[in-house]
């Protein structure tokens, strides 16, 4: 199986996270327009619930065996490989069977005394289906990842969306007329189906790239798997504690929303649709830009873990600041273009510029989000998930009474629980960035920052005259796309301007790459 290099696996899965969130975009506007906000509420106060039981499948294996295939494929230790493989595989199908009645008998509890609205029951239970699809393919993408090989992975976030989305109009139409709690359980059954091709195509990449047989001595390789159980659990279970932290933390929101949301007065019919508006509508446009360092973190855990096991120290050093300035400059650009555009995107994407006000107030502290996920990965590859984890908590606490704090305010009401939530995004990326710093002594290139702050002003003022001054005469969606064009294109001539992108990292897009990288000086490794 040939290995990637860092920057081509970046690229490969940012070419996939950027295709698979379009995807979802169209997948979550069908949703929308069908079911409306109480219908994408009633979607997302059950989504947590998805998400924890995920985590809880996933027990944080695809990151330990990312870390851990890497590092015995340095060392060509085929047979440590495959115990890998078949110990995580053993480990995830066995959790599936025992989440999955767990999910199934306690939805009634969850939709009518946790969640506060009973018309949650039916999307709880329509989420039984996809975890032990879950399980399987979370330790295929690990594999293929620790391999340093992307494209599988990727793909199969293409096809995930790609399904889902055929099947999301069908399913939502069938259940509306039954209402629309029937219609948003339909939406989760679309993404069962979506998650099944996507495991389909794992499993023939699988078997025509593997160079080991899995099937054979399966029971051997278990049986002596103890060590290599030992060594998954040692990453996985501080690693799953971080995500376990978010994803109770994630479970938890609508709860002390809906419930702070009563006390400020507002009805629960209303707080739902609220609910949905902020986490439905604005929370997916703010994170649709993580696609980006979500392709660098997980590039940079098998790459970083690599240049450790291999004690080159200054490689890794310079894949760390890499990644680091890349989510810098890339979360940037998103920030301003959120910010500067939020009314004309919701109302483009949704009918209406409801939701845009969440977008203002949140998008110019999403820069902390972005810079988040590199961050997390540089403490898995450095063994110190532990840590991640502990500042995970501590943020997740803080969020959570925050989020009471604010949204039990009548004159804050759901705009308190949007602050709360990127408060939580700061606490923890500030608190991952210290722990890094105390750790991995790597140089602090101040003039980065500031000169990306800089980019990030003058092109969010720039961009703010050009929309309401030059394209007034315009209707909204050529408005918007020469508008988010003109940005794009300012804001990388600050970045070439001011040397934050390397011509190395530039010649590396498609297509247009190579034309651009011949305005950008050469440079010295940083």
């Amino acid at each position: 199986m040939p290995k990637q290099t860092f920057l081509k696996g970046m690229l490969i899965l940012m070419t996939a996270g950027l295709i698979t969130r379009i995807l979802g975009f169209i997948n979550r506007i069908v949703i929308a327009r069908m079911i409306g906000e109480e219908g994408v509420g009633l979607y997302m106060m059950a989504m947590p619930t998805f998400g924890l039981v995920a985590a809880a499948t996933q027990l944080g294996l695809p990151v330990a065996i990312s870390k851990l295939v890497a590092e015995a494929d340095a060392k060509g230790d085929s047979k440590k490989v495959k115990k890998i493989l078949v110990v995580s595989l053993t480990i995830t199908c066995s959790l599936s069977i025992i989440i999955a009645p767990l999910v199934l008998f306690s939805a009634s509890y969850i939709s009518e005394t946790l969640l506060t609205d009973p018309r949650t029951f039916f999307p709880l239970i329509s989420i039984t289906p996809v975890i032990p699809i879950i399980a399987v393919s979370s330790v295929l993408r690990g594999y293929f990842q620790g391999k340093q090989n992307m494209t599988p992975a990727a793909f199969s976030q293409v096809v995930e969306q790609a399904v889902r989305i055929a099947f999301i109009a069908v399913c939502t139409k069938a259940m509306l007329p039954y209402g629309i709690e029937y219609a948003a359980a339909g939406a989760f059954v679309a993404a069962a189906i979506g998650e099944l091709a996507s495991l389909l195509y794992l499993l023939i990449a699988f078997r025509f790239k593997k160079q080991i047989r899995v099937r054979k001595s399966f029971f051997r390789s278990l049986k002596k798997g103890k060590e290599t159980f030992s060594q998954l659990m040692k990453i996985a279970l501080p690693t799953t504690g971080s995500r376990f932290i978010g994803n109770i933390s994630w479970f938890l929101e609508p709860i002390v929303v809906s419930h702070s949301l009563l006390i400020a007065g507002v009805h629960s019919s209303l707080a739902t649709k609220q609910y949905g508006e902020l986490t439905g509508y604005a929370l997916p446009l703010l994170m649709l830009p993580s696609f980006i360092t979500f392709s660098l973190s997980t590039s940079l855990v098998p790459a970083l873990s690599e240049a450790i096991a291999q004690k080159r120290i200054r490689l890794a050093e310079y894949r760390l600041r890499q990644a680091l300035r890349l989510s810098l400059v890339t979360g940037g650009l998103a920030v301003v273009i959120l910010y500067v555009y939020a009314e004309p995107i919701m109302i483009f994407m949704y009918g209406n510029a409801q939701s845009a006000i969440y977008v203002k107030v949140m998008a110019p502290f999403f820069i902390f989000y972005y810079f988040q996920g590199p961050l997390q990965a540089a403490l898995q590859a450095l063994n110190l998930a532990k840590a991640a984890m502990t500042n995970s908590l501590i943020g997740s606490i803080l969020k959570t009474a925050l989020i009471f704090v604010f949204a039990t305010r009548p004159q804050l009401g759901i705009i308190g629980a949007a602050l709360a939530i990127i408060s939580g995004f700061m606490i923890v990326t500030l608190l991952h960035y210290a722990t890094v710093l105390k750790v991995f002594k790597f140089t602090i290139y101040l003039r980065d920052y500031v000169l990306s702050f800089a980019a990030i002003f003058l092109t969010g003022w720039i961009s703010y005259h050009i929309y309401d001054i030059l394209l007034e005469q315009l209707h909204l969606l050529p408005k918007l796309m020469y508008a988010c064009m003109i940005t794009t294109v300012i804001y990388s001539l600050f970045l070439i301007i001011f040397r934050l992108v390397e011509k190395e990292e530039v010649k590396r897009i498609p297509l247009i790459g190579p034309y651009i990288a011949i305005f950008i000086p050469m440079q010295k490794n940083r």
